[in-house]
């Protein structure tokens, strides 16, 4: 695997001129070129990168997802986070990759503003591209606009030039956030049918107890068996139903153990390893936080 340290380093590998500022650039998607290289089976960014793009003439694949991008899409990257492209078409690798906007800048270019810190908090940057924004017309004339004004910016640098273009990346990932939200309402269907399958497999891990070889469900898991990045399933099912993927497991674990109390001889700690748990101290914590009794007073209440 390959890391691209620099902005400078990756305008290369797309045929397009260096960059004007060493960290940050706006580049149009129509210009991009990419060199035949294998790098691109397998690389990493030591920056961020966010993509608008639309008519893509290749399937692309990253990892193992393949995605065709349509009209106002939009995928953020993290430094680091690993990427897999593999274009398939009858088309050369050095013909056009579509059209739409890419901006790329290093985490040094956020020194001392407050983006530095606040954009970990932005989980879409850890979504997987089968999880990209899908923007309407209006949604995707703003960012437009947005990446626009960070381009023209640039041009001109001087001591206001970072705090200009920061304040526009800031409301371009606060517009981003509004529409992921607007985007989990809008597919509620889809959401729904996602609901459905998470609990499904929840209630599966219980009824066949493999808490008692596995441990306990965690997120990683119920993600990873939906084909769902951690972040967005947590984002999704806050979303759906107030709570995030952690809590909701939870509250199922919770049921679960009231039915073992109520209508088992279990031993407390018996209950407790079936559920996953090899402390019961954890257990009867988390038991008492949800229910306010402990599982003995619980237990002790039906008798």
């Amino acid at each position: 695997m390959q890391t691209i340290n620099s902005l400078s380093e990756f305008h290369r590998l797309l045929s397009i001129p260096p960059p004007l500022h060493p960290l940050i650039s706006v580049v149009q998607v129509s210009e991009l070129h990419a060199i035949s290289s294998s790098v691109w089976k397998k690389f990493t960014t030591n920056f961020y990168i966010i993509s608008l793009k639309n008519k893509i003439q290749s399937k692309i694949k990253y990892g193992q997802n393949y995605y065709d991008f349509d009209s106002g899409t939009m995928i953020f990257t993290a430094p680091r986070q690993v990427q897999s492209v593999e274009v398939e078409t009858t088309n050369t690798f050095n013909e056009t990759m579509g059209t739409g906007y890419v901006l790329m800048f290093h985490p040094d270019f956020l020194a001392k503003h407050p983006l530095a810190g606040n954009i970990k908090n932005y989980s879409f940057f850890l979504y997987s591209v089968n999880e990209a924004l899908h923007l309407s017309e209006k949604e995707e004339n703003s960012m437009i606009a947005i990446f626009k004004k960070i381009e023209e910016e640039y041009q001109h640098i001087d001591r206001h030039t970072q705090s200009v273009i920061l304040a526009q990346v800031d409301l371009l990932l606060t517009y981003s956030n509004r529409f992921y939200e607007r985007q989990f309402i809008t597919r509620k269907a889809v959401n729904d049918d996602l609901l459905v399958r998470a609990e499904t497999i929840i209630n599966e891990y219980y009824d066949k107890e493999r808490g008692l070889q596995s441990g306990l469900l965690t997120v990683e898991y119920l993600a990873e068996q939906m084909n769902l990045s951690p972040n967005y399933l947590s984002d999704a099912m806050r979303s759906l139903t107030g709570q995030s993927t952690q809590q909701h497991i939870q509250e199922i674990l919770i049921e679960r153990a009231k039915e073992y109390l109520s209508s088992t001889t279990l031993s407390v700690s018996e209950i407790a390893y079936h559920l996953g748990y090899q402390r019961t101290q954890s257990f009867n914590k988390l038991f008492k936080n949800k229910t306010e009794m402990s599982p003995l007073a619980y237990r002790q209440s039906f008798n």
